[in-house]
C-alpha cells in the first residue's frame, strides 16, 4: 500500500507542511515544514509515489502543475461519497464543515464559487478550508483523513468505497492536468467554420448573417407577422396560430411537426446555440493561445458524471470538432466506449444470456440475433426502454420480450425502480448513493396513501403521487446502471494516467497526456512517435478497469480507439 502524507500549503509563499500517515489514517511521524511545497513533492514523487492527503485537489493541485502528483485523497470529494453512503446526503462538505462534525461544532454551509471566467477563484483560498479561526490546517487534514479511513471500513462493501475514494480522487487530478494542458484548438479553423455556418462575423450585438436569414424565413413561414424565435412563448404561440399545439419547442417535438417552420426552428436552434455556446465570444473567453481550458468538476452530477463550469467542456458540437488538432509532430488518440450502459447492466446484473451478448462486438446486433429476429432497431429500443424505463407505444411488447430472454437483468432494473418508487435509495456498484426524495415527494407520497381508495378524477393527490413514484422509480432505474458506468469511467482515468506516465518522453520532453474526458470518451495528445503505445494504453485502461470494478465478467467493454490528427477524422 502506498504511503500516505497529509499536505497543506501556506496561504502565502510557496511553503507548506506536511505529515506521514499510517495506513489507517493516524500520524506515523511529527508535522514537517517545507520552504519549498513543489520541490518537496517533486522528490517524494521521485522516491516513493505516496498518496497524497489533502483538502482538495481543485484548491492546491493546480499550484504544483506541471508536477504530477501519481494520487491523491481527495478529502472534500471523499466526503460526499460517505455522507450519501451513510444517510446524509447534500450535507456540507468542506474541511471545516467535516471537522465540525467530527468535534461536535455548528457545521459551516459549503461556499459557492463564481463560474465567471473572469471572476475565477485564486489557486488556493484559505477561507475556502472553512475552519474555525485558529485551527491547524494540517492538524484537521490529517484527523479528517482518519475519520474518513473509518468510515470507509464501515461501508457495506469496505473494498468497493475504497476504490470509489481512490478513483473519484484520480479524476481530481486527471480534471486539473486537463485543465492545465489544455485541449488543442485552432482558432483560424474555429473562425473558418463559424464562418461557414454563421457567415461573417459580425460586430459585438448584432445577429450573425446566416442566423438573421433563417430567422427571416421562419417569420415568413408564419405568415409574416413578427416574433421572436429565442422566445418560447412566442415560437409556441406562433405555432398554435398555424394549428399547431405543442408542448415545448424541444428538438424532438419539432421534428414530428409536419410544417415548413418547424425544420427552419430546428436549423435556427442549432445555429444559434453554436453563436451563444461556441462562438466568436467563447473563443476569445475559453480558447486563447491555441488551447481550450474548460474547468471540470469532477462527480458533478449526481450519478457521478462529471460537469463543468461555463465554456460548454462537455457539449463541443460535432460541427466544431475540427477546429481541434494536434500540435505539429504530434496526434490524438480518441477513443470511446461502444454500447457502455447496456454492458453495465449485464455485468452488474450476471444475466448469463445478456453477458453472452454483451460478449460481442455490437451488442444490439447480438441482442437482435437472440431475441428480435435479427431486428437490430427494435433490440436497441428495446434495451433503452429497459434502462430508462419507457413503456408506452411500441417498447412495451419489446420489454416482454426481454424479460423472457433475459429475465435477470430484467429483474436488476426493475427491483431498482421498485426501490425508487418506495421512497429508497440505490448505489452504484462502487457504492455512490443517488439523492433520496425530496421533502415534497414525500409530502405527495403521504397525502397520496391517505388518500388511496377515493375516487380519482385524474388530478388527485393519488393521481399525482402515482405518477411521482413512477419517475423517481424510472430515476432509480437508471441511476443503477449510470452511476455504475461512471466508476468505470473513473477507473479507466485512473488505469490511462499512469499507463501514459510510463511512455516517453520524446527528445523534446514530450509525454502523451489526457486533454478531453466526456462519460465515455478520452482524447489523448501525444507526440506521434509514441500514438500506437497511447492507443495500446488506452484498451489496457479499459481491460483493467473492468476488471477492477466489475471483477471477472465475462461482459466485454471494449475502448475504439482512433490516431489522428484531428477530432472530426475520429468518428
Amino acid at each position: 500500500m502506498a504511503t500516505r502524507i497529509a499536505l497543506v500549503a501556506d496561504p502565502d509563499g510557496p511553503g507548506g507542511r506536511f505529515q506521514r500517515l499510517a495506513d489507517d489514517g493516524s500520524p506515523a511521524g511529527p508535522p514537517e515544514r517545507t520552504a519549498d511545497l513543489a520541490a518537496s513533492v517533486a522528490a517524494a514523487e521521485a522516491r516513493e509515489r505516496p498518496r497524497w492527503v489533502w483538502a482538495s485537489t481543485d484548491a492546491l493541485y493546480p499550484r504544483l502543475l506541471p508536477l504530477r502528483a501519481a494520487r491523491c485523497h481527495d478529502l472534500a470529494l471523499v466526503e460526499p461519497l460517505l455522507l450519501a453512503h451513510e444517510g446524509h446526503y447534500g450535507h456540507p462538505r468542506s474541511l471545516g464543515a467535516a471537522w465540525a462534525r467530527l468535534h461536535g461544532l455548528a457545521v459551516p454551509e459549503d461556499r459557492r464559487e463564481s463560474a465567471l471566467p473572469d471572476d475565477q477563484p485564486t489557486l488556493f483560498q484559505p477561507d475556502r478550508l472553512q475552519l474555525p479561526a485558529g485551527t491547524d490546517p494540517l492538524r484537521a487534514v490529517v484527523e479528517v483523513h482518519a475519520d474518513q479511513q473509518r468510515r470507509i471500513a464501515a461501508a457495506e462493501h469496505p473494498d468497493r468505497m475504497r476504490l470509489l475514494a481512490a478513483a473519484e480522487s484520480a479524476g481530481a487530478l486527471a480534471a486539473a492536468e486537463m485543465a492545465y494542458e489544455g485541449l488543442p484548438w485552432r482558432a483560424d479553423v474555429h473562425d473558418e467554420l463559424l464562418t461557414g455556418l454563421l457567415g461573417p462575423r459580425p460586430p459585438a450585438g448584432v445577429q450573425p448573417q446566416l442566423l438573421a436569414e433563417v430567422a427571416a424565413e421562419l417569420q415568413q413561414a408564419f405568415g409574416g407577422r413578427p416574433f421572436n424565435p429565442d422566445s418560447h412563448v412566442q415560437v409556441l404561440r406562433a405555432f398554435a396560430e398555424q394549428g399547431f399545439s405543442l408542448p415545448s419547442t424541444r428538438s424532438w417535438v419539432l421534428q414530428q411537426v409536419d410544417h415548413p417552420a418547424a425544420a427552419l426552428m430546428l436549423r435556427y436552434k442549432e445555429l444559434s446555440r453554436i453563436h451563444t455556446a461556441h462562438g466568436w465570444a467563447w473563443q476569445e473567453s475559453w480558447a486563447r493561445g491555441g488551447r481550450f481550458r474548460p474547468e471540470y468538476v469532477v462527480g458533478g452530477v449526481v450519478s457521478g458524471r462529471w460537469a463543468s463550469r461555463g465554456g460548454g467542456a462537455l457539449q463541443i458540437p460535432r460541427m466544431l470538432r475540427g477546429a481541434v488538432v494536434a500540435d505539429p509532430g504530434w496526434s490524438l488518440v480518441v477513443a470511446d466506449a461502444a454500447q457502455l450502459e447496456p454492458r453495465v447492466l449485464a455485468a452488474l446484473s450476471g444475466d448469463a444470456g445478456l453477458a453472452r451478448a454483451a460478449a460481442q462486438g455490437d451488442l444490439y446486433e447480438a441482442l437482435a440475433a437472440l431475441a428480435f429476429g435479427g431486428d437490430r432497431a427494435r433490440a436497441k429500443l428495446g434495451m433503452l426502454g429497459a434502462m430508462y424505463g419507457q413503456t408506452s407505444g411500441e417498447v412495451g411488447p419489446l420489454l416482454a420480450v426481454l424479460r423472457r430472454r433475459f429475465p435477470t437483468a430484467m429483474a436488476y432494473v426493475e427491483a431498482a425502480a421498485r426501490t425508487g418508487e418506495e421512497g429508497g435509495v440505490v448505489r452504484s456498484h462502487l457504492g455512490r448513493t443517488c439523492p433520496p426524495p425530496s421533502a415534497g415527494w414525500q409530502d405527495l407520497a403521504g397525502a397520496g396513501a391517505a388518500g388511496a381508495g377515493a375516487e380519482d378524477d385524474g388530478g388527485s393527490d393519488g393521481d399525482r403521487a402515482v405518477r411521482a413514484a413512477r419517475a423517481r422509480g424510472r430515476f432509480t432505474r437508471n441511476f443503477v446502471i449510470q452511476a455504475s458506468a461512471a466508476d468505470w469511467a473513473l477507473a479507466l482515468l485512473a488505469a490511462l494516467r499512469r499507463r501514459l506516465a510510463e511512455i516517453g518522453p520524446d527528445a523534446t520532453g514530450g509525454r502523451p497526456h489526457l486533454v478531453f474526458f466526456q462519460h465515455d470518451e478520452v482524447v489523448v495528445h501525444v507526440p506521434t512517435q509514441y500514438a500506437d503505445a497511447a492507443a495500446a494504453a488506452v484498451a489496457e485502461a479499459g481491460e483493467e478497469a473492468r476488471h477492477l470494478v466489475f471483477g471477472a465478467t465475462p461482459v466485454r467493454m471494449p475502448l475504439e480507439a482512433h490516431v489522428v490528427e484531428c477530432y472530426a477524422d475520429a468518428k
